[in-house]
């Protein structure tokens, strides 16, 4: 049984009025079939099935009011003959008399009829999985991982499937044990939040089905005969040989079959008891394209190739690698390596996409370079390697930069405030909570340390280590993606130089890390030395901070970071 959600009837529009009912319990309606009227502010509305089935229940009357995105009537996808839409096909129709098969002998297509019978039965007992509220503001997500089958048996909590908010990757656990019936929505399409999300059947009902179904068997095997002197007519009559007729498939599936003029005998069914379902069917096309075209091309570098040599949450060494040319295996030619395609934007990458014109576009930006002589800082960071690495902790320069920024914070504090909605007010923060880019599997995130005014190094190095591999493996919770106060990009850790950073909203500004160099400086004395330098950039909002107290601030920073030793005399 599936509850039908009401769409969005019109923009703004978040309830209506149910005027009349052009169905009632009970009846079987058809695919587009009009089935009530409802009233909206603006005009009447005609309410289409989304899909064939005997209508179960109405969940409201005419004359109430009804409210958008929550279900308006049950449906049972079945077709009514015979107790399933796959018997029907099959050999849900009486046979003429005389044809009966031998008594005891099974129809073809009679174990199919059986398990729809049976499915039928648990899809009136199902209940559906309501998605819950995933993080503050976000109203859909994408489908990334189903980790249970239709079918499969669940325990209370178990994680049934991962999504995809704009923020983070996010696992939803089962609110009660039980059994999956059905998913709602297939891998990869965005679900809605307070709908539902799969049907399950509770342990407590499944139970009551199990009976349900051994009673259907016996009467089934009594009345065999017929269904199996009918069976190969209808099969015929429907355009698909015995064997096609007895896997497992829902009308939609079979539709598609017949659009792409495909055999489903052919496709593998991953579903219960071989059900073919609309997964499989893409997933045949897809690989079936595939093979079609080219099938040599080079290889990506995987995220963890990636980031072997290179840690995007460390500011980087004074060793400057460099790139060798990498010969390309493949024979075919270069150019033919490139293809015309459309990949839609979502997940974190269609958030980033609109947050960052957001922020360009209402936050005027203004920028501020700078150079920072770590070398200082790069020799203490040695000297304390060893003592970290016992205590199991990775030292980079990250602490160190961000430790330095929250003292320079207690300094200059509106680099740590941020606007009010209405631009009315400046709202200072009670801790420096700094955030870092990361480019992890899921896109960029920006996870935050949480009070480093509070923090020792190590402490810092131990959140920074987390917060990072978190990013990477795109499962960063969502407490340590909110309240960020200052960002840092470390582009150089990749190899850059310089680089024009956004502000990540409502921050107030941003620092873009360049990679350190090692350079040619005059000393005290006029003498040419080797220094190791970083190349930095700031980004401010400037609708509350000013050329000046940028550059105070950046200073102080800078007087840390180059005299390490001075910092120390400033830590709480």
């Amino acid at each position: 049984m599936n509850d039908f959600i009401l769409p969005d009837i019109g923009e703004g529009i978040v309830e209506c009025e149910l005027v009349k009912w052009l169905i009632k319990e009970g009846d079987v309606i058809e695919e587009d079939q009009a089935v009530a009227e409802v009233m909206t502010d603006k005009a009447l509305v005609e309410i289409p099935a989304p899909h064939a089935g005997t209508v179960v229940r109405l969940y409201c009357r005419e004359g109430e009011i009804a409210r958008v995105h929550a279900p308006l009537f049950a449906v049972d996808e079945s077709d009514g003959n015979g107790g399933t839409g796959e018997a029907g096909e099959a050999g849900g129709k009486e046979a003429p008399a005389g044809d009966h098969a031998p008594s005891g002998a099974k129809a073809p297509g009679a174990d199919s009829a059986d398990q729809a019978a049976g499915e039928a039965v648990s899809e009136r007992r199902s209940r559906d999985f309501i998605l819950p509220d995933i993080g503050e503001g976000i109203v859909e997500c994408e489908v990334v991982t189903w980790h249970v089958a239709e079918g499969d048996k669940v325990e209370e909590d178990q994680t049934i499937v991962d999504v995809m908010t704009d923020k983070a990757l996010v696992e939803i656990t089962a609110s009660e044990s039980g059994r999956i019936v059905r998913f709602h929505y297939a891998q990869g399409e965005n679900a809605r939040v307070h709908t539902p999300l799969y049907a399950y059947v509770p342990d407590s009902d499944d139970t009551a089905d199990e009976a349900s179904r051994v009673a259907h068997e016996a009467v089934t095997e009594a009345g065999m005969a017929p269904a199996a002197a009918q069976n190969a007519p209808s099969a015929c009559a429907s355009g698909m040989s015995p064997a096609q007729a007895r896997i497992p498939a829902t009308p939609a599936v079979r539709r598609l079959l017949r659009e792409h003029a495909l055999d489903i005998s052919a496709i593998a069914g991953s579903g219960r008891n071989g059900r073919v379902l609309k997964e499989d069917v893409l997933a045949y096309l897809a690989r079936d394209s595939a093979a079609a075209g080219t099938t040599d091309r080079p290889t990506a570098p995987s995220a963890d190739q990636r980031h072997q040599d290179v840690d995007p949450a460390a500011a980087g060494s004074s060793d400057v690698a460099v790139a060798e040319p990498v010969a390309c295996e493949s024979h075919e030619p270069r150019a033919a390596r490139l293809e015309a395609r459309q990949v839609p934007l979502k997940g974190v990458a269609a958030v980033m996409a609109r947050r960052m014109v957001q922020s360009s576009t209402q936050i005027p930006h203004f920028h501020y370079g700078d150079e920072l002589d770590v070398t200082e800082l790069l020799a203490l960071r040695a000297r304390l390697k060893s003592r970290a690495d016992k205590e199991g902790t990775r030292l980079t320069l990250m602490p160190f930069i961000m430790k330095a920024m929250a003292l320079a914070v207690l300094e200059e504090p509106i680099l740590n405030a941020s606007l009010s909605d209405d631009e009315s007010q400046v709202l200072y923060h009670a801790s420096c909570n700094i955030g870092m880019a990361v480019d992890g599997a899921a896109g960029l995130m920006v996870p935050n340390v949480k009070s480093v005014e509070r923090l020792s190094i190590l402490e810092i190095a131990r959140e920074v280590a987390r917060l990072t591999e978190a990013a990477r493996n795109g499962r960063v919770p969502q407490a340590d993606l909110k309240g960020g106060t200052l960002s840092i990009s470390n582009i150089g850790a990749l190899g850059g130089t310089y680089a024009a950073p956004i502000i990540n909203q409502p921050e107030v500004a941003i620092v873009a890390l360049g990679r350190t160099q090692r350079l040619p400086r005059f000393d005290v004395d006029g003498n040419v030395c080797a220094r190791d330098i970083m190349t930095i950039t700031w980004a401010g909002d400037h609708r509350i901070i000013d050329g000046g107290t940028i550059a105070r601030f950046s200073n102080l920073w800078k007087h840390y970071l180059e005299h390490p030793d001075e910092m120390l005399l400033s830590l709480a």
